[in-house]
């Protein structure tokens, strides 16, 4: 098969009874054209994310430029054929001064539609738990919100599974689906493929195993240079559905970029790296506990959804997300606890993260006093939502849990490279040109030191010695840990990663292996 007969069966797909929007506008010509991104993807040979990118202003070069032109040429081609079906469509100014093309409500569903399926058997509502016959974007859910008993603040937590997160979780986006349609319950869109997220991963796990006859070296290291493309490929999966685009390649301030070829950007990530001065009288035996899928945890945080804007100020808003300048307050519990903002050897203003300044307001707060409020000078922040990846998330501790329950130690390693080079690439990084938001790289890493500070303070407040807090991942206690700490493999427990003593004649952190 030539590179355009690929293109050529996509548009032999299309039926004259699209609508004919202007032929310029490429998102139009494919929602009117009923084709998906994906579709258009495949046949083109990249990501649905790329295509996005293009859709959003952004350019194709040299042979995949062509071959995109091509493609378009013949969409509007083939929906010329037809003048008579065409809906009518306007142009609009957006409150961010692009043009966005708005087609009636009364033309066929478009790209940010539904796929709405009805059950043979009612299955768990992924939002309230109960019985519900439909599913949208592979996951069952009451369509009428008064069928929908959601559950109270305050009750007890559903399994991840059932995470009402999970269908309620909203994109990066261009625009917002309009306000009239909010509770509307979702059209059908026949183009999206049956398979979920989770057969994404299995289905890699098991080609890979075939292509290299069942060597599992050879599979491992195949599924571990692919990790990247595939984990934007699962987030484009788990994208379906959602209420917003990705915008892969924002405006970002200067602040975020790096200062040199070599060099760093100007965000203190916070990461702790403390060692405790002084134990108490003794000599103590040490755990060191490693914390079970740090960044696979800090994937649920307050991500900003679109471009970041400038403001000046003290006032914090929780509804927004993104990177702020500080006046960090005075820390006088360092004998007994880390910094929560790491250790710094210049004082003065610094830009942090959300998670570090939601941490540190949450320190001065009423119920923990442990610190002053923090002055904020200035910030960058766009609206925001804590579970813009949580899909994403859910369909990787899923498999990361099977593939332990199953000692698939494939599986497992596979999963943990997805996770981790998507966070460690989305910022400056030649190897995913597909995602460039330093922003949320930063904050996905301060999530999971911020997380791995507050196991400190739990260890602490539960009459434990906090000897070390490292990275990420590690943490150092002296005591009975286990009535503060469930011990397992799973993202909500902590594993042993050593034991030594130290005390009388040790320095605090180093000692005899026991």
């Amino acid at each position: 098969m030539s590179d355009y007969d690929a293109i050529d069966s996509l548009l032999a797909s299309v039926g004259p009874q699209a609508g004919l929007p202007a032929p310029e506008l490429r998102r139009s010509l494919r929602e009117r054209a009923e084709l998906s991104k994906a579709q258009v993807a495949r046949a083109l040979g990249v990501s649905p994310s790329t295509v996005s990118g293009w859709e959003a202003g952004r350019d194709p070069a040299g042979d995949t430029r062509t071959k995109y032109a091509y493609l378009l040429e013949g969409l509007s081609a083939k929906l010329t054929t037809d003048p008579d079906a065409a809906a009518p469509v306007s142009e609009q100014p957006a409150t961010d001064g692009a043009t966005r093309t708005v087609i009636p409500t009364s033309a066929e569903p478009a790209q940010d539609s539904d796929e709405v399926e009805t059950l043979a058997v009612a299955q768990p509502c992924v939002l309230c738990g109960a019985p519900a016959s439909q599913q949208v974007a592979g996951f069952v859910q009451h369509l009428d919100p008064a069928d929908c008993q959601v559950p109270p603040a305050d009750a007890p937590k559903l399994p991840p599974t059932a995470s009402s997160a999970q269908a309620q979780e909203p994109r990066t986006a261009r625009s917002p689906r309009p306000a009239g349609r909010k509770d509307a319950a979702p059209r059908g869109r026949a183009f999206q493929e049956p398979s979920g997220p989770a057969d994404l991963i299995h289905e890699a796990v098991h080609a890979a195993l075939a292509e290299h006859q069942g060597d599992v070296e050879a599979a491992s290291a195949a599924l571990l240079k692919r990790a990247i493309p595939d984990a934007m490929r699962l987030l484009d999966e788990t994208r379906k559905g959602a209420r917003y685009d990705v915008i892969a390649h924002p405006w970002i301030p200067d602040i975020l970029k790096k200062q040199t070829s070599r060099g760093t950007d100007q965000i203190w990530e916070a990461r702790p790296k403390w060692t405790r001065a002084a134990l108490p009288p003794g000599r103590h035996e040490v755990t060191a506990l490693d914390i079970n899928g740090a960044y696979l945890s800090a994937l649920k945080t307050h991500l900003p959804l679109g471009q970041l804007e400038h403001s000046t100020g003290f006032a914090h808003d929780r509804r927004r997300a993104g990177v702020h300048l500080i006046t960090p307050p005075a820390w006088d519990h360092d004998q007994v606890l880390p910094n929560p903002i790491g250790q710094r050897d210049e004082p003065g203003p610094l830009w942090v993260t959300e998670p570090t300044l939601r941490l540190l307001l949450r320190l001065s707060g009423p119920k923990h006093r442990l610190c002053e409020p923090p002055e904020i000078h200035e910030s960058y922040t766009s609206g925001a939502t804590e579970n813009l990846l949580e899909k994403f998330r859910i369909s990787l501790k899923d498999a990361r849990d099977t593939a332990i329950a199953d000692g698939d130690g494939l599986t497992l390693e596979y999963v943990k490279a997805m996770y981790s080079k998507f966070v460690s690439t989305m910022g400056e990084s030649n190897y995913n040109r597909e995602l460039h938001r330093p922003d949320w790289m930063h904050i996905i890493r301060s999530q999971a030191f911020a997380n791995l500070w507050m196991k400190a303070l739990k260890a602490h407040d539960a009459s434990l010695t906090v000897v070390r807090a490292m990275g990420t991942d590690e943490l150092h206690v002296i005591g009975d840990w286990r009535r503060v700490f469930p011990e397992g493999r799973s993202v909500t427990e902590v594993k042993v990663k050593d034991t030594y003593t130290a005390g009388t004649g040790t320095e605090a952190g180093t000692g005899e292996e026991q």
